[in-house]
């Protein structure tokens, strides 16, 4: 029984050893550096020298084209229309007929008034004849001056009237779809609306719209913390620009002439308007516009690419490579950025800062710059040959 146990004992401790040596395998594979060794290990990542030059403020934005002028053409009157003077999607200038409604009683009625006006202006002159002949007391010509003045203003008032059936062009653009027909009964406050069966249509509301097209307008919007530049830009006389492309491919420019007086703060955004030349009448109100504002210059500032800040709960920092290719994080402030880089303080011009590679990087760790690739293929090496097809196939 005892010879038993003291086998026991040798077979256990045989299954100990054999357990610690698997153990002491697996912890050298899965931590096989001491901290020593982490701390030795190079890091490889693509550096940027700081550069200070002028940088130029150019933001992406969203917007629509708007028109600089629109007019909806309703009557004011209640008639029925005698005859339409323009077609559909015409030019026409501020004071161009388009619609005239039937005049017949209207211009009767302005008949009346002014013989009545006419009338009354006889009897005025009669009666100041017959005071210097003083035949009649001044009160008789007051009376009748009074008489005169209140036909004239009916007569204007019908003169009025009149011409509220002849519809001209407020402003100068293009027709848009006419709504009414010759025939139509037309009144004041229609609502816009438009409904079509299989047997007719039927249109309502304003006869039609004139549009101004040149120039447009490009309404946007733009972050909060854009405003310093753009009154910048403004206060120096420079009007901030636009630019941006359409389906046709053409370059459009244009320059900003008015800035909303107050934020959204539910987007925190300002709105933006643009000024653009539409001579050639492509850009309609309502278009799509994907544009880049350009809004000044900064004079002699430092900048790095936008990749190489880092952004943490102590702030804005970048790592910062010294003489002997170390990397400490440094702390910065940025001040703008725009189209992939950043105008920063808070380091020097020619201090060189780390871009790519520093998501594994820690404070004091060892760096080396990564080898540039031109063509981005793999390069050769100089003492490699060129197998042949058999050592190829094996």
């Amino acid at each position: 029984m005892k010879y038993k146990s003291q086998r026991v004992t040798k077979k256990s401790l045989i299954w100990m050893v054999l357990a610690l040596a698997v153990v002491g395998g697996a912890t050298k594979y899965f931590w096989p550096a001491s901290s020593a060794d982490t701390k030795s290990s190079v890091q490889t990542v693509t550096t940027f020298v700081v550069a200070q030059r002028d940088f130029p403020v150019v933001l992406e934005a969203t917007g629509s084209t708007v028109a600089a002028n629109i007019v909806d053409i309703r009557p004011q009157v209640t008639n029925v229309v005698a005859k339409i003077h323009i077609k559909e999607g015409q030019m026409v200038k501020a004071g161009d007929l388009l619609i005239s409604l039937d005049d017949r009683a209207d211009r009767a009625n302005y008949e009346k008034a002014q013989a009545t006006a006419d009338d009354a202006q006889r009897q005025l002159n009669r009666a100041e004849e017959l005071l210097r002949q003083q035949f009649v007391t001044q009160g008789a010509v007051d009376t009748a001056r009074a008489n005169s003045q209140a036909a004239q203003a009916a007569a204007r008032a019908a003169q009025a009237q009149l011409s509220y059936d002849n519809i001209r062009s407020p402003i100068t653009g293009r027709a848009g779809i006419i709504n009414v027909f010759p025939g139509a009964l037309v009144q004041p406050g229609n609502t816009v609306s438009t409904s079509t069966t299989a047997t007719a249509t039927n249109p309502q509301g304003a006869m039609l719209t004139i549009t101004q097209l040149d120039p447009i307008n490009v309404q946007f919007t733009v972050p909060e913390s854009a405003l310093p530049a753009l009154f910048a830009a403004q206060q120096k006389g420079q009007a901030p620009t636009i630019t941006f492309q359409m389906g046709d491919g053409k370059k459009r420019e244009g320059k900003v002439y008015v800035i909303d007086n107050q934020v959204d703060q539910a987007i925190g955004a300002v709105k933006v308007k643009a000024v653009v030349d539409n001579a050639d009448q492509t850009l309609i109100p309502g278009q799509f516009v994907r544009l880049q504002v350009q809004s000044g210059n900064f004079k002699d500032v430092l900048v790095v690419p936008s990749q190489a800040v880092v952004t943490n709960a102590r702030g804005d920092q970048v790592f910062l490579v010294d003489a002997e290719n170390t990397a400490n994080l440094k702390p910065i402030k940025v001040q703008t950025q725009s189209q992939g880089f950043a105008v920063i303080t808070g380091i020097n011009a020619g201090d060189k800062v780390v871009v790519e590679g520093k998501q594994n990087l820690r404070p004091n760790g060892k760096v080396k710059e990564a080898v540039a690739k031109t063509d981005g293929k793999p390069e050769a090496k100089p003492d490699a040959k060129p197998e042949s097809k058999a050592e190829a196939h094996k």
